[in-house]
């Protein structure tokens, strides 16, 4: 796919300016006055506009950070418990609205919980992610916000590398290929440049969810914890928005590669950079 679009989404979707037909001397002159005050008037308005966008992203951003501390505080208070129940870790009030009542208390996700109480207790360190991060695609991406949805297969299973949203590592840690290869067909496709870093919590708060099929893994074991519930959890989560939110994208790593307007639209919700 060639790049032939712009370097930035602003020039991407910015249309070019009309000409003034100028007629006269004195036609020139308020025609030059016009151009002026408009383009005066369109700065002002670009730069509201971005100005608003800043804050609107702050107030997201403060949001999932509310979110991941209310998690890790009952972490913490969940003492000799080796994880609080699932239920106390999916905060984001929009997402316990949307799902099916009582979804986390179904026999599977009962069961669920049990098995990962056992498998952190054996190790607290041989489950990805934390249990704080477990449901950070959902507490960071707010239903109502959602635009779009990345589905990966289970989380990254090094040390300091999961952090509950699929593709997307913590800054400081190496890219992996796949998020390479988004990043790749961003900037053939859209003219994205390439971030320096994996961390993708902007475009989760910005309307992406990073939805991973399974939300945890044991430390080197790729699919460890496959087939024991959470395959129900997150085709609950397809099905919620399916339903309820019409017109959202649904794509993987492959879809993104083959698709271009996979990326277009991608691009359109997270901006130029990460």
């Amino acid at each position: 796919m060639a790049a032939s679009s712009p370097k930035t989404l602003i020039d991407f979707f910015q249309q070019p300016s009309k000409r003034l037909k100028v007629t006269s001397s004195t036609s020139s002159l308020t025609a030059t006055a016009t151009a002026t005050a408009m383009a005066t008037n369109a700065t002002s308005s670009d730069l509201s506009a971005a100005q608003r966008g800043r804050i609107e992203l702050n107030k997201l951003l403060a949001k999932s950070k509310r979110n991941l501390k209310i998690c890790s505080e009952r972490v913490t208070l969940s003492k000799g418990i080796p994880s609080p129940s699932l239920e106390e870790l999916l905060v984001e009030e929009t997402w316990l609205e949307a799902l099916p009542d009582g979804e986390l208390r179904k026999p599977y996700a009962l069961s669920l919980c049990e098995f990962l109480r056992a498998e952190i207790g054996s190790s607290p360190a041989a489950v990805y992610p934390p249990p704080q991060l477990i449901f950070n695609a959902l507490n960071r991406t707010p239903f109502d916000r959602v635009k779009a949805v990345i589905l990966g297969q289970d989380p990254y299973h090094g040390p300091g590398q999961a952090m509950g949203l699929s593709f997307s590592v913590p800054h400081g840690i190496k890219l992996p290929s796949s998020l390479a290869n988004i990043f790749k067909e961003l900037q053939q496709d859209v003219g994205c440049p390439i971030p320096s870093h994996g961390n993708l919590e902007k475009w989760a708060v910005q309307g992406v969810l990073l939805l991973n099929a399974v939300l945890t893994v044991r430390s080197h074991q790729a699919n460890s914890h496959a087939k024991k519930g959470w395959e129900q959890f997150t085709d609950a989560v397809i099905k919620t928005i399916s339903e309820k939110k019409k017109g959202a994208l649904f794509s993987d790593e492959p879809d993104i590669a083959e698709d271009g307007s996979s990326t277009h639209r991608l691009a359109a919700i997270v901006g130029a950079g990460a």
